[in-house]
């Protein structure tokens, strides 16, 4: 009886061993900016504070001009970005998809990566998807996961916050979703969307979640904020 209670122990530790301190001494690039109602200071700062939990050695810009310097970006094992909207030059993108192809970890929330730099197709191609539209504004939906090894030990939730509408890559892969209702756009009515997925870009890996309209949505759902967290690690570069 000892021995099967301590094997059941161990398994319940094993999702929580198997993230802990993975961002430990790696380089992390904190970038934020843009569309002020997604609080992206906020959503940096949220971040931040983890980040230094993790013991990672983190660099937070309000602007782009890590994008400017490739060998810069290089240093870095993990890129979270939150700019909602904004403008990225051809070169800074270029930087910064190549780095991701040649192994560093981009990864982000809601506006702040899937609807980032609208004019620019090659930053969409490596994310993944682009938001095209939230029906209802702000409302209750449900978000499903589906069995991943990130979403191990966690548990569908319901959520007040935009759910978006997203243009998806066929190559992601995805590990949570939601039912769109048809309650605001009728020819919706039963449409499986996209809400977390990660994807290969070469050798880096890309890590996104949808929702954190407000970023205080990831203190108040523990599930999601576990999701994110384990996200980030994830993305990192090994």
């Amino acid at each position: 009886m000892k021995s099967f209670r301590f094997i059941t122990f161990i398994l319940l530790l094993l999702p929580i061993l198997q993230f802990s301190q993975v961002l430990n001494e790696k380089n992390v690039l904190l970038v934020w900016g843009g569309y002020e109602p997604h609080k992206p200071e906020l959503f940096s700062n949220i971040v931040e504070e983890w980040l230094l939990s993790q013991n990672a050695n983190v660099d937070v810009y309000n602007d782009l001009s890590p994008y400017n310097d490739y060998n810069k970006l290089l240093s870095y094992d993990l890129i979270i970005q939150s700019i909602t909207m904004g403008e990225i030059t051809w070169e800074q993108a270029g930087n910064l998809s190549k780095a991701v192809k040649n192994g560093v970890g981009i990864a982000g929330a809601h506006g702040g990566l899937t609807d980032s730099f609208r004019e620019n197709t090659e930053f969409q191609y490596m994310i993944g998807g682009q938001f095209v539209a939230h029906p209802g504004g702000q409302i209750d939906y449900k978000v499903i996961f589906k069995k991943d090894e990130l979403t191990e030990g966690l548990n569908n939730f319901q959520i007040k916050t935009e759910q978006y509408y997203m243009h998806v890559d066929p190559n992601i892969d995805v590990i949570a979703v939601t039912k769109f209702d048809g309650k605001f756009n009728s020819w919706i009515d039963g449409v499986v969307m996209p809400v977390a997925w990660k994807k290969k870009h070469g050798m880096g890996k890309v890590f996104y979640f949808a929702i954190g309209h407000d970023p205080m949505e990831f203190k108040q759902h523990p599930d999601a904020w576990k999701l994110l967290t384990r996200g980030f690690n994830w993305a990192s570069r090994k």
